[in-house]
């Protein structure tokens, strides 16, 4: 690391700490317990997808949305040609890709999904969801990979794709009365409301009834069987990253028993894991591995 203080690798990566820790506390407490070169890279890659969600999230209007995106595009081409833009996230991912093998399509596609949403269609089917879902998450997953991992073949690319798309389900479920009043979009497949007989507008007035719990329902289970069949995977990744990458799974799906348990209310409430809560997974989860160790 360079000693001048002002653009020091170690104060851009402070920096894209400070913002996986005031946006994602479960992130944070999973991952800040990697060694400090992973987790410094896990940041980096996270503020990089904070930044593009914010491009669209934060932005005023649509000109402001597009003019964001086509901007960190712009930042994306020149980063990836080796002109490294004078900025600290930027600067920190320039480290993280020079030490780990990090997959600069799966950065365009993180800008393709924010896309998605600046012209936003309610997903159709659950092949349209996942298709989203891959782009915001399934690149993060991918992203994540090399970092946490030494074994960056197609069956673990797809796997970590996977728990990304679980994680981002897990998401839309949380957020459901939150997307639709700040950003006006709906996630849930239309597909899917048809089956159960559960209207766009009963979603919009945030009537909860046995419609909108079977919906609501279906898509937690679809999400939790991702979660299942990923637990296996873990003997795949770099022994200390297996415990951070359980309970940053197990934490995320706590956030739908969450859910459930406050009355499947995802309009007016901010489903949240209680501390008290990730610690006892986290002692869970540290059982779990040293059960895998012992048999």
């Amino acid at each position: 690391m360079t000693n001048d203080y002002t653009f020091s690798l170690e104060n851009d990566y402070r920096h894209c700490q400070s913002l996986i820790r005031q946006h994602s506390k479960s992130f944070y407490y999973a991952f800040s317990s990697l060694p400090e070169p992973d987790a410094n890279a896990v940041y980096a890659i996270y503020a990089f997808c904070r930044i593009a969600d914010d491009a669209i999230d934060q932005a005023e209007d649509m000109k402001a949305r597009v003019a964001n995106l086509r901007r960190l595009e712009a930042e994306l081409d020149a980063f990836v040609a080796g002109d490294t833009p004078e900025a600290s996230m930027w600067r920190a991912l320039k480290d993280v890709t020079a030490r780990y093998e990090i997959d600069s399509s799966m950065l365009y596609a993180q800008i393709k999904g924010q896309e998605m949403d600046i012209h936003f269609e309610q997903p159709e089917s659950m092949d349209d969801l996942i298709h989203y879902s891959n782009h915001v998450a399934g690149s993060v997953g991918r992203l994540l990979l090399p970092i946490l991992s030494d074994d960056l073949s197609q069956d673990r690319k797809r796997s970590a794709e996977k728990l990304g798309v679980a994680m981002q389900i897990t998401n839309i479920l949380r957020d459901i009365g939150e997307d639709i009043r700040e950003h006006g979009r709906i996630y849930v497949p239309e597909t899917l409301l048809d089956r159960y007989g559960c209207p766009v507008s009963q979603l919009e007035k945030g009537t909860i009834d046995d419609a909108f719990i079977n919906v609501w329902e279906h898509l937690a289970v679809e999400a939790e069987t991702l979660y299942d069949d990923f637990r296996e995977e873990v003997i795949h990744y770099k022994q200390e990253a297996r415990l951070p990458l359980l309970v940053s799974l197990s934490v995320y799906r706590e956030i739908l028993n969450e859910v459930r348990s406050n009355g499947y209310d995802c309009f007016t409430k901010r489903n949240a894991v209680p501390m008290t809560r990730k610690m006892k997974i986290r002692n869970e989860e540290s059982r779990y591995l040293k059960n895998l160790k012992d048999t």
